[in-house]
C-alpha cells in the first residue's frame, strides 16, 4: 500500500518522466489529467511544485511522436492547455482577490499591514503586466504571482489581458517547442537530460535576480 502510493506521488510529481504510462493507463482521458495539473499547478498555491516547463515540452514532443499510438492531437493539446493556463491564474487571482482584504485589514499588523496592500496595489497597476507575462516562465513564482496580483486588487480587466498573453506564450513555446524539436533523435536520446535542462533554464531568471538583488543590498 504504501509502495503504491509512494509510485502515485512520484507520478504526480514527476509526471514528465511518466507520460508514456499516462497515455496507457488513461488514453484519451490523458487530456484531462494534464488540463487538471496545468490548472493545479497555476491556479492553487499550495501545488507549485507540480510539473510545468518539461510537462509541456514532453506533453509537445509526444504529440508529435509518429510510432506513438496516444491520443495527443497537438490542436486539441496546444487548446486544453491553454485554457487550463489561464483559468489557473484567474481562479489564483479570485483567491488572492478574496483574501486580501480579509487579511491585510489591520494598520498595527506588522505582515498583514493596510499599507503593504495598498504599496502591492500600486505595484500591480504599474508592473503588473510585465509581472503577470514574466512570471509564467519562472517556476513557483507563476504559481504566486497571480494570488498576489488579486491581493493587490490590479484591475481584472487588466490582468485577465496580460493572463491570456503570457498563457498562450508560456504554452506555445514549451508545447510547440516539443513538438518541433523534442524528436530529434539527439533529444529523443537525451531526453531527462533535456527536462533537466529545462527545468534549471527556468529557474535560473529567478536564482539571477535573487542573487542581484541581494548583492545591492
Amino acid at each position: 500500500m504504501a509502495d503504491m502510493l509512494f509510485y502515485s506521488l512520484d507520478i504526480l510529481l514527476h509526471l514528465d518522466r511518466h507520460l508514456a504510462d499516462l497515455l496507457y493507463y488513461f488514453g484519451n482521458w490523458t487530456y484531462l489529467v494534464v488540463f487538471l495539473v496545468v490548472f493545479c499547478e497555476t491556479g492553487l498555491v499550495v501545488t507549485p511544485v507540480l510539473p510545468g516547463d518539461s510537462l509541456l515540452f514532453g506533453l509537445g514532443a509526444f504529440a508529435a511522436n509518429p510510432y506513438l499510438k496516444g491520443p495527443l492531437a497537438i490542436e486539441l493539446l496546444f487548446i486544453t492547455l491553454c485554457l487550463a493556463a489561464i483559468t489557473g491564474d484567474s481562479v489564483n487571482y479570485a483567491i488572492g482577490r478574496y483574501v486580501g482584504p480579509k487579511v491585510f485589514h489591520r494598520d498595527s499588523s506588522r505582515f498583514f499591514n493596510k499599507k503593504h496592500l495598498e504599496k502591492t496595489h500600486r505595484f500591480y497597476e504599474k508592473h503588473g503586466g510585465k509581472t503577470i507575462i514574466i512570471a509564467r516562465f519562472m517556476p513557483i513564482i507563476r504559481t504566486f504571482a497571480p494570488f498576489v496580483a488579486g491581493i493587490g486588487d490590479m484591475s481584472y480587466r487588466k490582468f485577465i489581458y496580460y493572463n491570456i498573453i503570457g498563457g498562450v506564450s508560456w504554452i506555445s513555446l514549451f508545447v510547440f517547442g516539443g513538438y518541433f524539436f523534442g524528436n530529434i533523435d539527439f533529444i529523443k536520446n537525451n531526453f531527462t537530460l533535456v527536462i533537466i535542462s529545462i527545468i534549471i533554464l527556468s529557474v535560473l531568471p529567478g536564482a539571477i535576480e535573487y542573487f542581484r538583488q541581494k548583492k545591492a543590498v
